[in-house]
């Protein structure tokens, strides 16, 4: 499945860019499993490294790393860069579900 295919679901997806040298991104990893046992089969999470996936970043204009975006059949519906807390996602995606 590619990237647009997995974008385009009716549920939130949340997208991590990110990379392997970048400290803060290694801090959302734990955070993205808790939001993912809080929130199971009603979001999918997928991880993007910016190095490996430069295409895809470029696309979305990350310019820096970690940056979270969630999307809903395939639109860009929220963003933010940084480390985000796990409450805090989970309201956000609380929204769009």
């Amino acid at each position: 499945m590619t990237f647009n295919e997995m974008i385009q679901s009716e549920k939130p997806v949340l997208v991590d860019f990110f990379a392997e040298w970048c400290g803060p991104c290694k801090m959302m990893s734990p955070i993205l499993k808790e939001v993912k046992d809080r929130m199971g089969d009603q979001v999918t999470i997928i991880k993007v490294d910016v190095d490996k996936n430069p295409q895809a970043a470029a696309a979305y204009q990350v310019q820096g790393v970690p940056t979270l975006i969630v999307f809903k059949e395939g639109q860009p519906v929220w963003r933010q860069s940084g480390v985000v807390p796990k409450a805090g996602l989970v309201n956000i995606l609380e929204k769009f579900k």
